[in-house]
């Protein structure tokens, strides 16, 4: 496995709408694996193509406490979703901003998985969150785009600080 590079904000490719996978390869097999070992490393919870410059829609996410339950999903849409649960969002392409989101707290998701079988499950509480966060960056958004448009351009500002102090180092 490899790690590979994140997209930070604000590079153009995490505000593009990304292209459905029409086949299953084994490119795409090493593809999950690599952002598998990516989204671990980081560490995170959840890692979309388009945060490792790849524009297809796939999705990886694992929310057990133990890191044991990787969930690769291809194609994912959300066809149903019900109630409301606010919940502390980061994102591995905005690294050290953290915000109070508002998403349904249940869904149910369909799409395939790494073998190419179709999947339809229901996700709820944190699952939820992380599955609808990873499937907006295949839309071309990010959490912040979820905020008052006050408060994501103070989350922006700080963001770009903690950059410029990075890049200072």
């Amino acid at each position: 496995m490899q790690k590979l590079d994140l997209v930070l904000y604000p590079n153009e490719g995490l505000r593009e709408i990304c292209a459905p996978i029409k086949e299953m390869t084994d490119g795409l097999d090493r593809l999950i694996d690599d952002m598998l070992y990516t989204m671990y490393d980081a560490p995170g919870i959840g890692l979309a193509a388009p945060q490792i410059a790849v524009q297809q829609r796939l999705i990886v996410v694992d929310v057990s406490e133990d890191k044991t339950q990787p969930l690769a999903i291809i194609n994912p849409e959300i066809v149903r979703s019900a109630g409301q649960i606010t919940w502390e969002e980061g994102c591995l392409s905005l690294p050290g901003i953290y915000a109070h989101v508002d998403r349904p707290r249940d869904i149910i998701v369909r799409g395939m998985d790494r073998d190419g079988k179709a999947i339809e499950f229901e996700a709820n509480d944190l699952l939820a969150v992380c599955i609808q966060h990873e499937i907006d960056h295949l839309n071309g958004k990010l959490f912040v785009d979820h905020l008052s448009g006050i408060k994501r351009a103070r989350l922006i500002q700080k963001f770009k600080k903690l950059q410029a102090e990075a890049q200072s180092d």
